[in-house]
Protein backbone atom coordinates (compact mmCIF):
# COMPACT_ATOMS: atom_id res chain seq x y z
CA UNK A 1 0.00 0.00 0.00
CA UNK A 2 0.83 3.77 -1.27
CA UNK A 3 2.19 5.83 2.00
CA UNK A 4 -0.04 8.22 3.41
CA UNK A 5 0.31 10.94 5.40
CA UNK A 6 -0.95 10.33 9.09
CA UNK A 7 -3.46 13.33 9.32
CA UNK A 8 -5.33 11.63 6.28
CA UNK A 9 -4.73 8.02 7.85
CA UNK A 10 -7.29 9.49 10.56
CA UNK A 11 -9.62 11.03 8.28
CA UNK A 12 -9.78 8.01 6.18
CA UNK A 13 -10.27 5.53 8.73
CA UNK A 14 -13.34 8.07 10.66
CA UNK A 15 -11.42 9.24 13.78
CA UNK A 16 -11.66 12.99 12.63
CA UNK A 17 -11.29 15.52 10.17
CA UNK A 18 -7.93 16.05 8.62
CA UNK A 19 -7.64 19.61 10.35
CA UNK A 20 -8.41 18.18 13.61
CA UNK A 21 -5.65 14.84 13.19
CA UNK A 22 -2.83 17.63 12.98
CA UNK A 23 -4.46 19.48 16.34
CA UNK A 24 -4.42 15.47 17.62
CA UNK A 25 -0.84 15.05 16.48
CA UNK A 26 0.68 18.47 17.45
CA UNK A 27 -0.70 17.49 21.00
CA UNK A 28 1.19 14.31 21.29
CA UNK A 29 -2.09 12.03 21.00
CA UNK A 30 -0.80 9.64 18.33
CA UNK A 31 1.68 7.06 18.44
CA UNK A 32 2.88 5.49 15.43
CA UNK A 33 4.53 1.73 16.28
CA UNK A 34 4.40 2.84 19.92
CA UNK A 35 6.52 6.37 18.85
CA UNK A 36 4.39 9.53 19.98
CA UNK A 37 4.31 11.39 16.71
CA UNK A 38 4.46 15.26 16.71
CA UNK A 39 5.17 15.97 13.08
CA UNK A 40 1.39 16.50 10.73
CA UNK A 41 2.72 15.22 7.57
CA UNK A 42 4.27 12.23 8.84
CA UNK A 43 3.21 9.43 6.37
CA UNK A 44 2.53 5.89 7.12
CA UNK A 45 2.45 2.65 5.47
CA UNK A 46 -1.42 1.63 6.68
CA UNK A 47 -0.66 -1.72 5.89
CA UNK A 48 2.50 -2.24 8.09
CA UNK A 49 2.28 0.63 10.50
CA UNK A 50 0.11 0.91 13.80
CA UNK A 51 -1.45 3.60 14.62
CA UNK A 52 -3.15 4.48 17.61
CA UNK A 53 -5.14 7.91 19.19
CA UNK A 54 -4.85 8.15 23.04
CA UNK A 55 -3.34 4.86 23.31
CA UNK A 56 -6.76 2.88 21.11
CA UNK A 57 -5.65 1.59 18.04
CA UNK A 58 -6.95 3.00 14.85
CA UNK A 59 -7.93 0.51 12.28
CA UNK A 60 -9.56 1.64 8.96
CA UNK A 61 -12.77 -0.02 8.33
CA UNK A 62 -13.20 -0.31 5.04
CA UNK A 63 -16.97 -1.16 5.47
CA UNK A 64 -18.61 2.56 5.84
CA UNK A 65 -21.15 3.17 8.10
CA UNK A 66 -24.04 6.23 8.21
CA UNK A 67 -26.59 6.30 10.44
CA UNK A 68 -29.06 9.15 11.79
CA UNK A 69 -29.49 9.92 15.51
CA UNK A 70 -32.32 11.86 17.22
CA UNK A 71 -30.55 13.68 20.09
CA UNK A 72 -32.37 14.21 22.86
CA UNK A 73 -31.81 17.61 25.39
CA UNK A 74 -28.73 17.16 27.90
CA UNK A 75 -26.87 15.04 25.21
CA UNK A 76 -23.44 16.56 24.11
CA UNK A 77 -22.72 15.91 20.81
CA UNK A 78 -18.79 14.53 20.99
CA UNK A 79 -17.17 11.54 21.09
CA UNK A 80 -15.53 12.17 24.88
CA UNK A 81 -16.72 14.19 27.54
CA UNK A 82 -15.57 13.85 30.94
CA UNK A 83 -18.71 12.78 33.53
CA UNK A 84 -21.24 13.72 30.39
CA UNK A 85 -23.52 11.23 28.54
CA UNK A 86 -22.41 11.70 24.66
CA UNK A 87 -24.21 11.11 21.20
CA UNK A 88 -21.90 7.96 20.71
CA UNK A 89 -22.98 6.23 24.10
CA UNK A 90 -26.47 6.11 22.24
CA UNK A 91 -24.89 4.03 19.24
CA UNK A 92 -24.67 0.19 20.48
CA UNK A 93 -22.56 -0.62 17.29
CA UNK A 94 -18.78 -1.99 18.10
CA UNK A 95 -17.71 -0.12 14.93
CA UNK A 96 -16.52 3.73 15.78
CA UNK A 97 -18.65 6.87 14.50
CA UNK A 98 -18.22 10.38 15.10
CA UNK A 99 -20.71 12.78 14.54
CA UNK A 100 -20.74 15.04 11.75
CA UNK A 101 -20.66 18.74 13.05
CA UNK A 102 -22.15 19.84 16.17
CA UNK A 103 -26.01 20.52 18.12
CA UNK A 104 -25.93 22.19 21.90
CA UNK A 105 -26.21 20.42 24.47
CA UNK A 106 -29.80 22.25 25.02
CA UNK A 107 -31.01 21.33 21.30
CA UNK A 108 -32.63 18.26 19.57
CA UNK A 109 -33.02 16.70 16.89
CA UNK A 110 -31.01 15.25 13.52
CA UNK A 111 -27.36 14.59 13.97
CA UNK A 112 -25.64 12.27 11.40
CA UNK A 113 -22.56 10.17 12.31
CA UNK A 114 -20.44 8.09 10.40
CA UNK A 115 -16.96 6.79 10.22
CA UNK A 116 -16.20 8.07 6.21
CA UNK A 117 -14.24 10.50 6.73
CA UNK A 118 -14.35 11.86 3.46
CA UNK A 119 -17.73 12.72 4.11
CA UNK A 120 -17.11 14.26 7.33
CA UNK A 121 -14.60 16.65 5.92
CA UNK A 122 -17.90 17.65 2.50
CA UNK A 123 -20.37 18.15 5.30
CA UNK A 124 -18.79 20.45 7.57
CA UNK A 125 -17.00 21.99 4.86
CA UNK A 126 -18.66 25.21 4.13
CA UNK A 127 -17.54 25.08 0.77
CA UNK A 128 -20.14 23.10 -0.02
CA UNK A 129 -23.17 24.66 0.69
CA UNK A 130 -24.48 21.75 2.45
CA UNK A 131 -28.45 23.20 4.24
CA UNK A 132 -29.04 22.68 7.87
CA UNK A 133 -32.85 23.48 8.71
CA UNK A 134 -34.45 24.02 12.45
CA UNK A 135 -37.42 24.50 13.95
CA UNK A 136 -36.96 27.39 16.25
CA UNK A 137 -39.58 28.36 19.17
CA UNK A 138 -38.80 32.03 20.77
CA UNK A 139 -40.07 32.82 24.41
CA UNK A 140 -42.08 36.21 22.87
CA UNK A 141 -43.65 36.47 19.44
CA UNK A 142 -41.52 37.55 16.50
CA UNK A 143 -42.21 40.07 14.47
CA UNK A 144 -42.12 40.31 10.48
CA UNK A 145 -39.08 42.46 10.74
CA UNK A 146 -36.69 40.70 13.11
CA UNK A 147 -37.12 37.57 10.76
CA UNK A 148 -36.17 39.87 7.75
CA UNK A 149 -33.45 40.30 9.74
CA UNK A 150 -32.61 37.01 10.60
CA UNK A 151 -32.85 36.29 6.23
CA UNK A 152 -30.86 38.82 5.65
CA UNK A 153 -28.14 37.81 7.93
CA UNK A 154 -26.33 40.46 10.40
CA UNK A 155 -22.78 40.63 12.02
CA UNK A 156 -21.23 37.99 14.24
CA UNK A 157 -18.13 36.98 15.70
CA UNK A 158 -15.85 39.39 13.39
CA UNK A 159 -18.12 38.30 10.17
CA UNK A 160 -21.48 38.22 8.77
CA UNK A 161 -23.87 35.04 8.42
CA UNK A 162 -24.73 34.13 5.09
CA UNK A 163 -28.39 34.83 4.13
CA UNK A 164 -30.86 31.90 5.23
CA UNK A 165 -34.21 30.97 4.67
CA UNK A 166 -37.06 32.17 6.89
CA UNK A 167 -40.46 30.63 7.31
CA UNK A 168 -42.56 31.40 10.00
CA UNK A 169 -45.14 29.09 11.35
CA UNK A 170 -47.37 30.02 14.31
CA UNK A 171 -46.57 33.62 16.15
CA UNK A 172 -43.42 32.06 18.25
CA UNK A 173 -42.27 29.63 16.03
CA UNK A 174 -40.07 29.52 13.07
CA UNK A 175 -38.10 27.31 10.90
CA UNK A 176 -34.62 28.60 9.33
CA UNK A 177 -32.26 26.91 6.61
CA UNK A 178 -28.86 27.78 6.94
CA UNK A 179 -26.10 26.79 5.22
CA UNK A 180 -23.27 27.50 7.92
CA UNK A 181 -22.92 26.66 11.18
CA UNK A 182 -20.94 29.12 13.43
CA UNK A 183 -20.96 28.61 17.27
CA UNK A 184 -24.37 28.83 18.87
CA UNK A 185 -25.37 30.84 15.93
CA UNK A 186 -29.02 30.37 16.02
CA UNK A 187 -29.32 31.12 19.40
CA UNK A 188 -26.71 34.34 18.82
CA UNK A 189 -28.77 35.45 15.80
CA UNK A 190 -31.88 35.41 18.02
CA UNK A 191 -30.62 37.43 20.88
CA UNK A 192 -29.77 39.90 18.51
CA UNK A 193 -32.96 40.70 17.41
CA UNK A 194 -33.98 40.85 21.22
CA UNK A 195 -35.53 37.65 21.56
CA UNK A 196 -34.86 34.29 23.09
CA UNK A 197 -35.08 30.88 21.86
CA UNK A 198 -36.71 28.16 23.93
CA UNK A 199 -36.35 25.14 21.70
CA UNK A 200 -34.12 24.38 19.10
CA UNK A 201 -34.69 21.74 16.69
CA UNK A 202 -33.00 20.09 13.67
CA UNK A 203 -34.89 18.26 10.97
CA UNK A 204 -32.77 18.24 8.31
CA UNK A 205 -28.99 17.98 7.05
CA UNK A 206 -28.98 18.14 3.28
CA UNK A 207 -31.12 15.52 2.01
CA UNK A 208 -31.20 13.68 5.25
CA UNK A 209 -34.32 14.51 7.14
CA UNK A 210 -35.05 13.58 11.06
CA UNK A 211 -38.91 12.41 9.98
CA UNK A 212 -40.11 10.26 13.23
CA UNK A 213 -37.05 8.99 14.54
CA UNK A 214 -38.13 9.04 18.36
CA UNK A 215 -36.09 10.93 20.72
CA UNK A 216 -32.42 9.02 21.41
CA UNK A 217 -33.02 6.81 18.76
CA UNK A 218 -31.29 5.79 15.46
CA UNK A 219 -31.39 3.92 12.58
CA UNK A 220 -28.67 3.47 9.43
CA UNK A 221 -29.36 5.16 6.53
CA UNK A 222 -30.95 4.26 3.07
CA UNK A 223 -28.49 3.45 0.19
CA UNK A 224 -31.17 6.26 -1.41
CA UNK A 225 -29.20 8.32 0.90
CA UNK A 226 -25.91 7.26 1.54
CA UNK A 227 -25.68 7.81 -2.32
CA UNK A 228 -27.28 11.37 -2.42
CA UNK A 229 -25.18 12.03 0.68
CA UNK A 230 -21.71 10.89 -0.81
CA UNK A 231 -22.36 12.35 -4.54
CA UNK A 232 -21.30 15.64 -5.88
CA UNK A 233 -24.93 17.63 -4.26
CA UNK A 234 -25.82 20.74 -4.21
CA UNK A 235 -27.79 22.67 -1.18
CA UNK A 236 -31.44 21.54 -2.25
CA UNK A 237 -30.51 17.75 -2.67
CA UNK A 238 -29.41 18.08 -6.54
CA UNK A 239 -26.67 17.63 -8.78
CA UNK A 240 -24.02 20.53 -8.48
CA UNK A 241 -21.98 20.97 -12.26
CA UNK A 242 -19.82 23.71 -12.11
CA UNK A 243 -19.38 24.67 -15.74
CA UNK A 244 -16.91 27.15 -17.00
CA UNK A 245 -18.54 30.60 -18.09
CA UNK A 246 -18.68 30.54 -21.92
CA UNK A 247 -16.13 32.92 -23.41
CA UNK A 248 -18.26 35.19 -26.58
CA UNK A 249 -16.51 34.71 -29.34
CA UNK A 250 -13.68 37.01 -30.79
CA UNK A 251 -15.46 39.19 -33.02
CA UNK A 252 -13.47 38.41 -36.25
CA UNK A 253 -13.33 41.05 -39.53
CA UNK A 254 -14.33 39.73 -42.73
CA UNK A 255 -11.75 38.39 -45.39
CA UNK A 256 -10.79 40.77 -48.02
CA UNK A 257 -11.50 39.43 -51.41
CA UNK A 258 -8.26 39.42 -53.20
CA UNK A 259 -7.55 41.07 -56.00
Amino acid sequence: MALMRLQKFLSAAGVCSRRKGEVLIAEGRVQVNGQIVTVPGTKIDPAIDHVAVDGRRVVADARRIYLALHKPEGIVTSCEQKNIPVVTDLIDLEARVYPIGRLDKESTGLVLLTNDGALHHRLLHPSFDHEKEYDVTVAQPIPEGALRRLARGMPMMGTRTRPARVKRISASRFRIVLQEGKNRQIRRMVRKVGHKVLRLHRIRMASIRLGDLKPGTWRHLTPAEVKALTARRGAEGTVTKRRAKARPKPKTKPAREKR
